[in-house]
Protein backbone atom coordinates (compact mmCIF):
# COMPACT_ATOMS: atom_id res chain seq x y z
CA UNK A 1 0.00 0.00 0.00
CA UNK A 2 1.60 3.38 -0.71
CA UNK A 3 2.44 6.03 1.90
CA UNK A 4 1.71 9.57 0.80
CA UNK A 5 3.62 12.31 3.22
CA UNK A 6 2.47 15.57 3.71
CA UNK A 7 4.77 18.16 4.84
CA UNK A 8 2.15 20.67 6.59
CA UNK A 9 -0.95 18.99 9.01
CA UNK A 10 -3.59 21.79 8.58
CA UNK A 11 -6.67 21.67 6.90
CA UNK A 12 -5.47 21.58 3.35
CA UNK A 13 -3.58 17.91 4.77
CA UNK A 14 -6.24 16.85 6.43
CA UNK A 15 -9.10 17.06 3.19
CA UNK A 16 -5.83 15.59 1.07
CA UNK A 17 -5.64 12.49 3.68
CA UNK A 18 -9.68 12.05 3.98
CA UNK A 19 -9.93 12.26 -0.23
CA UNK A 20 -7.25 9.42 -0.41
CA UNK A 21 -8.55 6.56 1.57
CA UNK A 22 -11.19 5.76 -1.36
CA UNK A 23 -8.21 5.15 -3.03
CA UNK A 24 -6.78 2.67 -0.59
CA UNK A 25 -4.05 5.29 0.35
CA UNK A 26 -1.67 5.44 3.65
CA UNK A 27 -0.87 9.02 4.93
CA UNK A 28 1.73 10.49 7.35
CA UNK A 29 1.98 13.97 8.27
CA UNK A 30 4.78 16.10 9.22
CA UNK A 31 4.31 19.51 11.45
CA UNK A 32 6.08 21.32 14.29
CA UNK A 33 2.49 21.94 15.68
CA UNK A 34 1.03 18.89 17.94
CA UNK A 35 -2.24 20.05 17.40
CA UNK A 36 -2.15 19.63 13.64
CA UNK A 37 -5.56 18.78 12.71
CA UNK A 38 -4.33 16.63 10.32
CA UNK A 39 -3.48 14.36 12.65
CA UNK A 40 -6.99 13.22 13.90
CA UNK A 41 -6.69 11.44 10.76
CA UNK A 42 -3.34 10.22 9.49
CA UNK A 43 -0.09 9.74 12.25
CA UNK A 44 2.05 12.44 12.49
CA UNK A 45 6.09 13.08 12.52
CA UNK A 46 6.63 15.97 15.13
CA UNK A 47 9.09 18.40 14.42
CA UNK A 48 10.91 21.21 12.42
CA UNK A 49 10.51 21.16 8.51
CA UNK A 50 14.46 22.27 8.74
CA UNK A 51 15.10 19.26 11.54
CA UNK A 52 17.09 16.56 9.20
CA UNK A 53 16.25 13.52 12.44
CA UNK A 54 12.56 14.34 12.14
CA UNK A 55 13.13 14.71 8.12
CA UNK A 56 14.77 11.13 7.97
CA UNK A 57 12.37 9.12 10.05
CA UNK A 58 9.55 11.15 7.67
CA UNK A 59 11.11 10.06 4.67
CA UNK A 60 12.04 6.76 5.37
CA UNK A 61 8.51 5.85 6.21
CA UNK A 62 6.82 7.28 2.95
CA UNK A 63 6.61 6.50 -0.95
CA UNK A 64 6.05 10.38 -2.32
CA UNK A 65 5.76 13.50 -0.43
CA UNK A 66 4.11 16.58 -1.37
CA UNK A 67 2.99 19.85 1.45
CA UNK A 68 -0.12 21.75 2.09
CA UNK A 69 1.01 25.30 2.61
CA UNK A 70 3.68 27.55 0.52
CA UNK A 71 5.46 28.14 3.66
CA UNK A 72 7.26 24.27 4.20
CA UNK A 73 10.88 25.24 3.78
CA UNK A 74 12.59 25.03 -0.03
CA UNK A 75 15.59 22.98 1.28
CA UNK A 76 13.45 20.66 3.51
CA UNK A 77 11.61 19.86 0.42
CA UNK A 78 14.94 19.86 -1.63
CA UNK A 79 16.59 16.88 0.86
CA UNK A 80 13.77 15.29 0.89
CA UNK A 81 13.77 15.26 -2.84
CA UNK A 82 17.05 13.31 -3.00
CA UNK A 83 15.49 10.59 -0.71
CA UNK A 84 12.02 9.89 -2.03
CA UNK A 85 9.99 11.33 -5.21
CA UNK A 86 8.84 15.18 -4.14
CA UNK A 87 5.60 16.51 -6.16
CA UNK A 88 5.37 19.49 -6.83
CA UNK A 89 9.25 19.90 -7.42
CA UNK A 90 10.95 21.94 -4.96
CA UNK A 91 11.75 24.44 -7.62
CA UNK A 92 8.20 25.20 -7.92
CA UNK A 93 8.21 25.66 -4.43
CA UNK A 94 11.48 28.20 -4.02
CA UNK A 95 9.57 30.57 -7.12
CA UNK A 96 5.93 30.44 -5.21
CA UNK A 97 7.51 31.39 -2.04
CA UNK A 98 9.48 34.54 -2.99
CA UNK A 99 6.52 37.27 -4.63
CA UNK A 100 9.40 38.86 -6.58
CA UNK A 101 10.89 35.68 -7.92
CA UNK A 102 6.93 35.31 -8.82
CA UNK A 103 5.83 38.14 -10.32
CA UNK A 104 9.03 38.33 -12.55
CA UNK A 105 7.91 35.01 -13.68
CA UNK A 106 4.73 35.66 -14.96
CA UNK A 107 6.08 39.01 -16.44
CA UNK A 108 8.60 36.56 -18.16
CA UNK A 109 5.74 34.40 -19.40
CA UNK A 110 3.79 37.06 -20.89
CA UNK A 111 1.27 37.44 -18.45
CA UNK A 112 0.25 40.71 -17.11
CA UNK A 113 0.72 41.86 -13.76
CA UNK A 114 1.11 45.10 -11.49
CA UNK A 115 4.16 47.14 -11.38
CA UNK A 116 6.22 46.29 -8.80
CA UNK A 117 10.03 46.53 -7.47
CA UNK A 118 12.06 45.24 -5.20
CA UNK A 119 13.07 46.60 -1.86
CA UNK A 120 16.23 46.97 0.06
CA UNK A 121 16.17 50.30 1.49
CA UNK A 122 14.41 53.08 2.46
CA UNK A 123 15.92 54.96 -0.20
CA UNK A 124 14.36 51.82 -2.31
CA UNK A 125 11.16 52.30 -1.31
CA UNK A 126 10.76 55.88 -1.51
CA UNK A 127 12.31 56.10 -5.12
CA UNK A 128 9.60 53.25 -5.96
CA UNK A 129 6.77 55.25 -4.21
CA UNK A 130 7.67 58.33 -6.56
CA UNK A 131 7.90 55.96 -9.76
CA UNK A 132 5.10 53.52 -9.06
CA UNK A 133 2.77 56.07 -7.27
CA UNK A 134 0.36 56.08 -4.86
CA UNK A 135 -2.20 53.71 -3.25
CA UNK A 136 0.51 50.90 -3.60
CA UNK A 137 1.22 48.15 -1.32
CA UNK A 138 4.60 47.01 0.72
CA UNK A 139 4.78 43.64 1.20
CA UNK A 140 7.03 40.64 2.71
CA UNK A 141 8.19 38.90 -0.45
CA UNK A 142 8.22 35.61 1.57
CA UNK A 143 5.84 34.18 4.55
CA UNK A 144 2.78 36.36 3.77
CA UNK A 145 -0.87 34.73 3.60
CA UNK A 146 -4.34 36.06 3.73
CA UNK A 147 -3.29 39.52 3.88
CA UNK A 148 -0.39 38.98 6.52
CA UNK A 149 3.07 40.69 6.12
CA UNK A 150 1.42 43.69 3.86
CA UNK A 151 0.93 47.53 4.23
CA UNK A 152 -1.06 50.04 1.97
CA UNK A 153 0.79 52.63 1.12
CA UNK A 154 -2.20 55.99 0.81
CA UNK A 155 -0.52 59.13 -0.46
CA UNK A 156 1.61 60.77 2.11
CA UNK A 157 4.89 60.94 3.70
CA UNK A 158 4.06 59.92 6.76
CA UNK A 159 2.26 56.40 5.46
CA UNK A 160 5.60 55.57 3.71
CA UNK A 161 7.13 56.24 7.16
CA UNK A 162 4.39 53.74 8.86
CA UNK A 163 4.62 51.07 6.34
CA UNK A 164 8.69 51.36 6.47
CA UNK A 165 8.19 51.52 10.46
CA UNK A 166 5.82 48.47 9.76
CA UNK A 167 7.89 46.47 7.54
CA UNK A 168 11.18 47.59 7.29
CA UNK A 169 13.05 45.56 9.81
CA UNK A 170 12.17 42.57 7.35
CA UNK A 171 14.21 43.81 4.32
CA UNK A 172 17.55 41.91 4.73
CA UNK A 173 15.72 38.71 6.15
CA UNK A 174 12.50 37.74 4.09
CA UNK A 175 13.02 40.57 1.77
CA UNK A 176 10.43 43.21 0.46
CA UNK A 177 8.58 44.35 -2.77
CA UNK A 178 6.43 47.04 -3.27
CA UNK A 179 3.38 46.89 -5.65
CA UNK A 180 0.99 48.98 -7.15
CA UNK A 181 -2.72 48.87 -5.36
CA UNK A 182 -5.13 47.39 -8.48
CA UNK A 183 -8.96 49.25 -7.78
CA UNK A 184 -9.94 45.80 -9.09
CA UNK A 185 -13.57 45.20 -9.91
CA UNK A 186 -13.39 41.66 -8.96
CA UNK A 187 -11.14 38.62 -7.74
CA UNK A 188 -10.95 35.28 -10.01
CA UNK A 189 -9.22 32.09 -9.27
CA UNK A 190 -8.01 29.73 -11.36
CA UNK A 191 -8.09 25.90 -9.92
CA UNK A 192 -5.59 24.00 -12.53
CA UNK A 193 -3.56 20.03 -11.60
CA UNK A 194 -0.93 19.06 -13.75
CA UNK A 195 -0.26 15.36 -14.10
CA UNK A 196 3.46 13.91 -14.36
CA UNK A 197 2.77 13.37 -17.92
CA UNK A 198 2.25 17.06 -18.46
CA UNK A 199 -1.72 16.52 -18.77
CA UNK A 200 -3.09 19.94 -17.53
CA UNK A 201 -7.06 20.35 -16.82
CA UNK A 202 -8.86 23.10 -14.70
CA UNK A 203 -12.20 23.65 -12.98
CA UNK A 204 -14.22 26.45 -13.86
CA UNK A 205 -12.90 30.05 -13.14
CA UNK A 206 -14.04 31.03 -9.53
CA UNK A 207 -15.12 34.30 -8.16
CA UNK A 208 -13.68 35.19 -4.94
CA UNK A 209 -14.63 37.76 -2.08
CA UNK A 210 -12.43 38.50 0.72
CA UNK A 211 -12.99 39.94 3.82
CA UNK A 212 -9.82 41.91 6.05
CA UNK A 213 -7.31 39.51 3.27
CA UNK A 214 -9.08 36.40 4.09
CA UNK A 215 -11.47 34.85 1.73
CA UNK A 216 -14.85 34.70 2.90
CA UNK A 217 -16.79 32.86 0.00
CA UNK A 218 -16.08 31.42 -3.79
CA UNK A 219 -18.30 31.27 -6.39
CA UNK A 220 -18.32 28.83 -9.21
CA UNK A 221 -18.28 29.13 -12.04
CA UNK A 222 -17.56 32.86 -11.89
CA UNK A 223 -19.72 34.93 -14.14
CA UNK A 224 -17.30 35.90 -16.74
CA UNK A 225 -17.65 35.44 -20.67
CA UNK A 226 -15.86 32.92 -22.28
CA UNK A 227 -12.62 34.45 -23.75
CA UNK A 228 -11.66 36.08 -20.30
CA UNK A 229 -12.09 32.26 -18.71
CA UNK A 230 -10.06 31.09 -21.49
CA UNK A 231 -7.54 34.09 -21.42
CA UNK A 232 -7.07 32.90 -17.22
CA UNK A 233 -6.93 29.28 -17.85
CA UNK A 234 -4.17 29.93 -20.36
CA UNK A 235 -2.46 31.78 -18.09
CA UNK A 236 -2.12 29.08 -15.85
CA UNK A 237 -1.14 26.53 -18.01
CA UNK A 238 1.70 28.50 -19.14
CA UNK A 239 3.18 29.01 -15.75
CA UNK A 240 2.59 24.93 -15.05
CA UNK A 241 4.38 24.51 -18.20
CA UNK A 242 7.38 27.12 -17.09
CA UNK A 243 7.56 25.43 -13.75
CA UNK A 244 6.89 21.68 -14.94
CA UNK A 245 4.46 21.20 -11.76
CA UNK A 246 2.97 18.48 -11.43
CA UNK A 247 -0.56 18.46 -8.85
CA UNK A 248 -2.48 20.92 -8.10
CA UNK A 249 -2.27 25.06 -8.04
CA UNK A 250 -4.34 28.21 -7.68
CA UNK A 251 -3.47 30.99 -9.54
CA UNK A 252 -5.18 34.22 -8.09
CA UNK A 253 -6.22 36.57 -10.72
CA UNK A 254 -7.25 40.75 -10.53
CA UNK A 255 -10.02 42.03 -13.49
CA UNK A 256 -10.15 45.38 -14.25
CA UNK A 257 -11.89 46.68 -17.26
CA UNK A 258 -11.96 43.56 -18.94
CA UNK A 259 -8.41 42.85 -18.62
CA UNK A 260 -6.95 40.40 -16.09
CA UNK A 261 -3.85 41.02 -13.98
CA UNK A 262 -1.63 37.96 -11.68
CA UNK A 263 -1.89 38.79 -7.80
CA UNK A 264 0.32 35.42 -6.71
CA UNK A 265 0.14 31.68 -7.40
CA UNK A 266 -0.73 28.94 -4.86
CA UNK A 267 1.38 25.67 -4.84
CA UNK A 268 -0.97 23.71 -3.43
CA UNK A 269 -4.72 22.58 -2.95
CA UNK A 270 -6.09 26.10 -2.30
CA UNK A 271 -8.88 27.48 -0.23
CA UNK A 272 -11.10 28.83 -3.26
CA UNK A 273 -11.00 25.53 -4.59
CA UNK A 274 -13.14 23.56 -1.76
CA UNK A 275 -16.05 23.90 -3.56
CA UNK A 276 -14.84 20.92 -5.96
CA UNK A 277 -15.31 18.38 -3.53
CA UNK A 278 -19.04 18.33 -3.96
CA UNK A 279 -19.53 21.30 -7.09
CA UNK A 280 -17.14 18.48 -8.95
CA UNK A 281 -16.64 14.87 -10.58
CA UNK A 282 -13.55 15.05 -9.61
CA UNK A 283 -11.71 17.28 -6.18
CA UNK A 284 -8.96 19.51 -6.24
CA UNK A 285 -7.85 17.19 -3.85
CA UNK A 286 -8.68 13.80 -5.48
CA UNK A 287 -6.91 15.08 -8.36
CA UNK A 288 -3.62 16.13 -6.39
CA UNK A 289 -3.17 13.00 -5.14
CA UNK A 290 -3.75 11.67 -8.77
CA UNK A 291 -1.48 13.93 -10.49
CA UNK A 292 1.30 13.19 -7.71
CA UNK A 293 1.48 9.66 -7.81
CA UNK A 294 1.50 9.47 -11.38
CA UNK A 295 -2.13 8.46 -12.01
CA UNK A 296 -4.75 9.56 -14.74
CA UNK A 297 -6.31 12.77 -13.94
CA UNK A 298 -10.15 12.98 -13.40
CA UNK A 299 -12.32 15.20 -14.96
CA UNK A 300 -12.75 18.91 -13.51
CA UNK A 301 -16.28 19.07 -15.14
CA UNK A 302 -18.87 20.79 -12.21
CA UNK A 303 -22.04 19.65 -10.89
CA UNK A 304 -24.69 22.43 -11.21
CA UNK A 305 -23.12 25.42 -9.03
CA UNK A 306 -21.87 25.92 -6.19
CA UNK A 307 -20.55 28.03 -3.38
CA UNK A 308 -18.38 27.77 -0.33
CA UNK A 309 -18.64 29.89 2.70
CA UNK A 310 -15.68 30.02 4.90
CA UNK A 311 -15.95 29.68 9.00
CA UNK A 312 -13.42 32.33 10.25
CA UNK A 313 -12.61 32.11 13.85
CA UNK A 314 -15.42 29.85 15.17
CA UNK A 315 -18.05 27.98 13.71
CA UNK A 316 -21.64 28.23 13.66
CA UNK A 317 -25.05 26.19 13.84
CA UNK A 318 -24.37 23.79 11.03
CA UNK A 319 -28.26 22.96 11.32
CA UNK A 320 -28.80 26.10 8.40
CA UNK A 321 -26.46 24.68 6.30
CA UNK A 322 -28.01 20.68 6.67
CA UNK A 323 -31.19 21.26 5.86
CA UNK A 324 -30.50 22.66 2.18
CA UNK A 325 -30.78 19.42 -0.26
CA UNK A 326 -27.29 20.71 -1.21
CA UNK A 327 -26.10 21.91 1.67
CA UNK A 328 -22.49 20.14 2.98
CA UNK A 329 -20.43 21.15 6.58
CA UNK A 330 -16.69 20.90 7.30
CA UNK A 331 -15.16 21.10 10.91
CA UNK A 332 -11.69 21.17 10.75
CA UNK A 333 -11.65 20.31 14.71
CA UNK A 334 -9.76 23.19 15.49
CA UNK A 335 -10.23 25.27 18.34
CA UNK A 336 -11.81 28.50 17.87
CA UNK A 337 -9.59 31.43 17.85
CA UNK A 338 -9.79 35.00 16.07
CA UNK A 339 -8.76 35.43 12.28
CA UNK A 340 -8.30 31.31 12.21
CA UNK A 341 -10.04 29.08 9.32
CA UNK A 342 -11.91 26.84 11.32
CA UNK A 343 -14.29 24.84 9.00
CA UNK A 344 -16.14 25.88 5.66
CA UNK A 345 -19.60 25.26 4.23
CA UNK A 346 -20.82 24.63 -0.04
CA UNK A 347 -23.89 24.83 -0.90
CA UNK A 348 -24.56 22.92 -4.68
CA UNK A 349 -27.41 23.80 -6.72
CA UNK A 350 -28.64 22.96 -10.32
CA UNK A 351 -29.39 26.59 -11.43
CA UNK A 352 -27.99 29.94 -10.53
CA UNK A 353 -31.47 30.87 -8.77
CA UNK A 354 -32.00 27.80 -6.99
CA UNK A 355 -28.20 28.63 -5.32
CA UNK A 356 -29.00 32.07 -4.80
CA UNK A 357 -32.19 31.08 -2.67
CA UNK A 358 -30.27 28.52 -0.72
CA UNK A 359 -27.46 30.84 0.46
CA UNK A 360 -30.08 33.54 1.32
CA UNK A 361 -32.14 31.50 3.57
CA UNK A 362 -27.83 29.98 4.76
CA UNK A 363 -27.51 34.21 5.54
CA UNK A 364 -30.53 34.94 7.26
CA UNK A 365 -30.60 31.95 9.35
CA UNK A 366 -26.74 32.11 10.65
CA UNK A 367 -26.75 36.08 10.44
CA UNK A 368 -24.67 35.99 7.94
CA UNK A 369 -26.73 38.59 5.16
CA UNK A 370 -23.42 40.35 4.42
CA UNK A 371 -21.48 37.21 4.27
CA UNK A 372 -23.93 36.21 1.24
CA UNK A 373 -25.12 39.49 0.18
CA UNK A 374 -22.12 39.71 -2.86
CA UNK A 375 -23.17 36.20 -3.75
CA UNK A 376 -26.65 36.40 -4.44
CA UNK A 377 -25.94 39.73 -6.64
CA UNK A 378 -23.45 37.78 -8.44
CA UNK A 379 -25.88 35.42 -9.32
CA UNK A 380 -28.53 38.08 -10.37
CA UNK A 381 -30.14 38.90 -6.61
CA UNK A 382 -32.42 35.82 -6.85
CA UNK A 383 -34.68 36.12 -3.96
CA UNK A 384 -35.87 33.37 -0.88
Amino acid sequence: MTTVGILGGGQLARMIALSGAPLGLRFLVMDSAADACAAQFAPMVLGDYRDQGALQEFASRIDVATFDFENVPAEAARWLAGRVPVFPNPGALATAQDRLAEKTLFREHGIPVPEFAPIASRADLDAAVERIGAPCVLKTRRLGYDGKGQFRIRDSESSVEVAWKSLGGQAETVGLILEAFVPFERELSVVAVRGRDGEFRAWPVTENWHVDGVLSASLAPARVDEGLAATAVGYARKLAEAMDYVGVFALELFCKDGRLLANELAPRVHNSGHWTIEGSETSQFENHLRAVLGLPLGSTRMVGQACMLNWIGAMPDAAAVLAEAGGHWHDYGKAPREGRKVGHATLRADTPQELAAALSRVGEALGRDGQVAPVVAALGGAGK
